[in-house]
């Protein structure tokens, strides 16, 4: 029993100080802490194994190849090193076994008790020490998470239905009122039979869980309050949101705590934008789209269309584009690559997260070069890669832009708030992009092209004379007289420019990320966590406070 210590009318116990102080030092991590991170996204069975061996893994066989999350740690210095300061990990609930038919669930998105978690990534201890290493290093955990669906395997198939199931086997629900009745989406159109209808197929059907059940209702926010709390998670990325209702959006992010990201595939801007008022944000598919298509069809690619989507999701989403998860490859969309070589093109698509408004994110795989078309080919292993780091264009490219996106921000405190705004350029080849202090030209050309950008001076974006450094090369360029600039692309590469005092003042690269990430203070911006030892310390000055507060006349001895 926790001992009291009685001070006249006073009382008060160690273990009320402690849980308040650890409730502090855990706070959780807010949108806009999220904005000021980049994100790697890895698949769990796919980036590293944590006995460091590299065996052979076939996506075609769609089977487990072995990644767990000691993978995960015994590599964050590979992550680190490229300049991310958060990870997206896939779902770590327990998937269910014995598909042959469609492969293993190694991809996470298959839960069928979702109070366990998936033996084949670890134990939670595990899970405990992925999250400890993390936030030793400052960096953030994200999980995915699925909400809409459970998944079990008719008992006696027939391929007529409806099915019988074994309910039991889906936990914390266990009967068959805790989902909805049989019936395939059927109708895109109909936004009832979208949210009550099921996902997937009649091998692997993906029961669409009740939540106009209130019993169901509060399962589930009690299962990620939970979750989060036990261990330790920063925000969550969840699966299929357009598929349940969005009045129930609120109170889960509410119940969760943190910064909730979630998943609505669909390329129109105003079906995706109330979702926005429901979760903290959304994974930016309408522009990813337009992104998609403008470097994957060479000149003919409307780069223009990005600036038009761009400005209508600023516009209709709630905090605008602040908050999306900016990407251009993820699990379940193609690799630019599998039909994209020229390497050009390849370094201006994946300059695109990272000078927009939104929160960055890289496929893991992208910095290798991986070239995996549609799903199941786009989860290849990386520890096939070695993990190397040398000789890697796309690697060094993505650190460049990390290092940059961090230099913005130190250098231009209203950097994260201030809209992307586009420059009309001539050709549907090329776009300009202003978030000060970055100017960013981008073009579609590729490697033979001689793309122009013009940026007249009535934008009123720079001086005259002013020297702008292109911190993928370390050139710098001059103004004209009058502010104004025109370029031409150097091998249809793109460009990134800063002004030179964004530097200290060197005008040069090399002063970009020349701390190395591990150097950098041990510290979760925004989320006052500290390590163990400084944690001890503040709760004794936390314990001293209480007493000085709270007795007149206490004197520290």
């Amino acid at each position: 029993m926790m001992k009291k210590y009685h001070m006249g009318a006073f009382a008060f116990t160690i273990a009320a100080l402690s849980t308040s102080l650890f409730t502090i030092t855990a706070f959780a991590a807010s949108a806009d802490d999220w904005s000021k991170r980049s994100i790697y996204q890895l698949v769990t069975d796919r980036f590293a194994l944590g006995n460091g061996s590299r065996p052979s893994c076939s996506t075609n066989e769609k089977k487990y190849c072995g990644g767990n999350w000691q993978g995960i740690i015994s590599q964050l210095d590979y992550i680190q090193e490229m300049g991310f300061d958060a990870i997206w990990i896939s779902p770590v609930v327990e998937n269910v076994e014995g598909t042959p038919s469609s492969g293993d669930a190694y991809h996470g998105y298959w839960a069928q008790d979702i109070t366990s978690l998936n033996a084949h990534f670890g134990n939670p201890d595990d899970l405990k020490n992925l999250s400890s290493a993390l936030h030793e290093r400052g960096m953030y955990l994200m999980v995915d998470v699925v909400v809409n669906h459970l998944v079990a395997i008719p008992t006696n198939p027939s391929g007529v239905w409806p099915e019988t199931f074994n309910y039991s086997l889906l936990q914390p629900f266990g009967g068959s009122d805790s989902f909805h009745p049989q019936c395939f989406i059927s109708d895109y159109s109909n936004q009832t039979n979208v949210e009550q209808c099921w996902l997937g197929d009649a091998n692997i059907p993906l029961l669409d869980i009740d939540t106009e059940n209130s019993t169901v209702v509060d399962i589930m926010y009690n299962w990620i309050k939970n979750i989060v709390s036990d261990y330790d998670i920063d925000g969550l990325r969840v699966d299929t949101v357009k598929h349940v209702r969005q009045d129930f959006w609120p109170d889960f992010a509410l119940n969760a705590g943190v910064y909730t990201i979630g998943e609505v595939f669909i390329g129109n801007v105003s079906y995706v934008a109330p979702y926005t008022r429901g979760l903290d944000s959304v994974l930016d598919y309408p522009t990813y789209f337009a992104v998609y298509n403008a470097f994957n069809n060479g000149t003919s690619g409307n780069m223009s269309a990005i600036a038009d989507v761009v400005t209508q999701a600023q516009y209709e989403y709630n905090h605008g584009t602040f908050y999306v998860g900016s990407f251009v490859e993820n699990q379940d969309n193609p690799r630019l690559q599998s039909t994209v070589s020229d390497q050009s093109i390849v370094k201006n698509f994946i300059t695109w997260p990272f000078i927009n408004d939104g929160i960055p994110i890289l496929y893991y795989g992208q910095e290798q070069g991986y070239q995996g078309g549609n799903d199941p080919a786009n989860r290849e292993a990386l520890w096939l890669s070695g993990f190397s780091i040398d000789n890697k264009p796309l690697l060094t490219h993505v650190k460049s832009l990390n290092s940059a996106r961090k230099q913005a921000i130190s250098y231009n405190s209203s950097f994260l708030t201030t809209k992307a705004s586009f420059i009309p350029q001539s050709s549907i080849s090329t776009l300009a992009i202003s978030k000060p202090p970055m100017l960013t030209l981008l073009s579609n050309g590729g490697n033979s092209s001689n793309a122009t950008w013009n940026i007249p001076s009535s934008t009123g974006l720079y001086g005259g004379n002013k020297t702008l450094v292109d911190v993928l090369t370390c050139d710098t360029v001059t103004t004209g007289s009058d502010g104004s600039l025109n370029l031409t692309a150097s091998n249809g590469l793109p460009k990134v420019l800063m002004p030179s005092e964004a530097f200290n003042g060197s005008g040069s690269l090399c002063t970009i990320g020349a701390e190395s990430p591990s150097s950098l203070p041990v510290k979760s911006n925004g989320s006052f966590r500290t390590v163990v030892h400084a944690g001890v310390e503040i709760l004794a000055a936390v314990m001293w406070a209480s007493l000085i507060a709270f007795v007149p006349g206490t004197m520290l001895l």
